[in-house]
């Protein structure tokens, strides 16, 4: 089977498209990739590239073909905006010339913010006769209303309507939670839908190897640590509360590893309530992170209170159960309840200070054995529901499924 993946964002950037197209190929399996010039999460072009010009180059076995993009620079809406903007534009313009003469059996897009990245993959599609599969990463236009960026009514409405242009004219939608079914089908209008969760690397679930960089706070005492982009949407305000009221105990320390427009904020608060409780040590590489998760004496996970996000499983849902370390989900809906039935740690109101410090506390009070087990559980759910291989393995059924079936009709 011959793959076209189109993704925006792709290695050199940490994303889950990168494990999953190197497990296609190593399963045999022709893979080509269209994205844009590495600039996330920082919003500038990564060092060896450039921003204009068409580039092409190698992953893992993969044939990686990249169109201008103009970076999305730090905390700044418009040159977001452009960001997306130019990798559509560049994707219609440059990708039928990047991929004339070359075959594919289906294209598959990951899905990720703003949905409207798909249309050069729908363009290529009908170029080339071949289905289109997205693997729906998150609810739109229902995003770009929860983080605040557009609240104009007609805006979302004109959103909503390339939303169901695209859903429509899909050949199949993989959606990342459950909880994404319902408000995909109303737009959706007939396409097929099927639930396929994240994963992560099986690094993550192993004891890692090799010695993993010294970070204040998780040399000694009880660690919580997040890990990730710290953006608007994961609500970060609620660290800053708990680390506040927990500031007198000073065994419990947070670590918050990551980069995003949030982070400057809580540098700033972190000086102004002298919290030499809370660390921001900035963005390590992604093989780190295993060895991060799992010397960490907790795990946490956060996002805002707001309707979509109930619906929404962050990535690092999975990879903290693969790590093996008690996790508190200060988060609304499906990511607490998964973390809840797993039996792999405690479920806290998003955006509750309060609440968090509490459940901070509670695990910290806890015997080691007790948030052993609870590792474990986490683990054991990781490779019953999450196992990496087994997700590729049923993303390349899905795949042919697909494949056949527009054959079928041709």
């Amino acid at each position: 089977m011959r793959i076209l993946v189109v993704s925006q964002y792709f290695w050199p950037e940490g994303f889950r498209i990168n494990e999953v197209t190197k497990s296609l190929v190593e399963k045999g399996i022709q893979v080509d990739v269209l994205t844009g010039k590495p600039n996330y999460p920082e919003g500038k072009i990564f060092e060896g590239y450039r921003i204009g010009g068409c580039l092409r180059e190698q992953y893992c076995g993969a044939n990686i073909s990249r169109v201008p993009l103009i970076p999305r620079g730090k905390n700044n809406r418009i040159r977001l905006a452009l960001n997306y903007l130019s990798f559509i534009v560049s994707g219609l313009v440059f990708g039928p010339w990047l991929k004339r003469g070359r075959k594919y059996d289906v294209i598959f897009v990951y899905g990720l913010s703003p949905l409207m990245l798909a249309l050069p993959a729908l363009f290529l599609g009908w170029l080339k006769k071949v289905p289109v599969v997205i693997w729906v990463q998150d609810l739109w236009p229902q995003s770009l209303s929860a983080t605040g960026y557009v609240r104009n009514r007609f805006i979302l409405w004109a959103v909503e309507q390339v939303v169901r242009f695209i859903y429509r004219h899909a050949d199949l939608l993989l959606v990342q939670s459950r909880a994404f079914v319902e408000p995909v089908r109303v737009l959706a209008s007939g396409t097929p839908i099927k639930y396929y969760p994240n994963s992560v690397d099986g690094s993550f679930a192993v004891p890692a190897t090799g010695k993993t960089p010294d970070v204040p706070g998780l040399e000694g005492g009880f660690s919580v640590m997040f890990a990730g982009n710290i953006g608007a949407a994961q609500g970060v305000e609620v660290i800053v509360e708990a680390a506040t009221l927990l500031k007198d105990h000073k065994d419990i320390q947070f670590v918050v590893l990551g980069d995003g427009s949030c982070r400057p904020w809580m540098l700033q608060q972190v000086k102004a309530r002298n919290l030499k409780n809370l660390h921001l040590p900035g963005r390590f590489p992604v093989e780190t992170m295993p060895g991060f998760m799992q010397k960490a004496s907790a795990l946490l996970v956060t996002l805002a209170e707001r309707e979509i996000f109930a619906a929404t499983v962050p990535n690092k849902v999975q990879a903290y159960m693969a790590a093996g370390r008690p996790i508190i989900a200060c988060l609304p809906g499906e990511g607490a309840r998964l973390v809840v039935e797993a039996k792999a740690g405690m479920g806290v109101r998003a955006e509750d200070g309060k609440a968090l410090a509490e459940a901070v506390l509670g695990l910290y009070r806890m015997a080691e054995s007790e948030r052993d087990e609870m590792g474990r559980n986490g683990r054991a759910y990781f490779h019953e529901n999450f196992d990496h291989e087994r997700l590729v393995d049923e993303l390349i059924e899905e795949l042919h499924e697909v494949v056949q079936k527009k054959e079928s009709i041709q």
